[in-house]
């Protein structure tokens, strides 16, 4: 086909998706919330969706496999001190429950039969969701992975952060130069636990935003530029589209398991 359109819902008309046979449905799932001073409070939205969207042509391209890249979800979970900030949309765990029971139902009765959820905000956790609905929908697999933890930031990056960082910088840059000021980005800086097993990780607990950093960033962006986001993000989308060639060419759930059992 001449355009991408058949696989991005967000483009795609009926008449361009109505007769082509999908084998993997893709949920960007990002949210709305502050990215330091100089990102667009969709920045995880609409980063997992621009990754997600490559990794769709490059599995058409490169093994055959056709995916429909469905539009973001823009409800994500926030920490205390964020919902605070201006605009900064907190949604529920039952609310993204909802959301996702609702596509899948809707898929599901479309004869569909398997999602990746491609998730971009690191507050959001779907885990227990997805058990839950394994339950209901025993014959659908769903998939989660973040896309920035796919491969090691420190590979691709000087600085790596936690949130508005060099690599979402970066990647923005990449895909959307026109919305990056990078003058107006504030440092990054931020203020860890005081406790050290906080620190050490022995146990988690909600970070107060509104503590732990001044510009709502953590990790410095000033090393940012649009080729480390290209090569970060196109070294992601190939890793995506070969998972996405290899759920699609596997029968589920019987070969989704070797022959023989090994020794733990």
């Amino acid at each position: 086909m001449k355009n991408k359109n058949h696989l991005n819902l967000s483009l795609a008309s009926y008449g361009e998706v109505r007769d082509l046979t999908y084998d993997l449905v893709v949920l960007p799932w990002g949210a709305t919330e502050p990215h330091n001073l100089h990102l667009p409070y969709l920045t995880d939205a609409i980063l997992s969706h621009a990754v997600a969207a490559d990794a769709a042509e490059k599995a058409l391209q490169q093994y055959g496999v056709r995916c429909m890249v469905l539009p973001p979800v823009t409800l994500g979970s926030q920490n205390p001190g964020q919902r605070n900030l201006k605009f900064c949309i907190h949604a529920r765990y039952e609310t993204q429950k909802a959301v996702l029971a609702d596509t899948v139902a809707s898929l599901h009765a479309q004869g569909f039969r398997k999602l990746v959820l491609i998730n971009g905000h690191g507050g959001n956790n779907f885990k227990n969701m997805i058990r839950d609905l394994a339950v209901d929908y025993p014959d659908f697999l769903i998939a989660v992975s973040d896309w920035f933890a796919v491969l090691p930031a420190k590979d691709y990056f000087d600085n790596p952060g936690d949130h508005a960082d060099e690599m979402e910088t970066s990647a923005m840059m990449h895909y959307h130069s026109e919305s990056v000021d990078l003058s107006a980005a504030g440092s990054g800086n931020y203020k860890p636990f005081s406790l050290p097993a906080l620190r050490e990780k022995v146990a988690w607990m909600p970070r107060d935003w509104s503590r732990a950093t001044e510009d709502t960033g953590i990790g410095n962006p000033s090393l940012s530029t649009a080729e480390k986001g290209r090569r970060f993000t196109q070294a992601v989308a190939d890793k995506y589209a070969e998972l996405f060639a290899q759920l699609s060419r596997t029968r589920f759930p019987e070969d989704f398991y070797e022959t023989g059992s090994q020794e733990q």
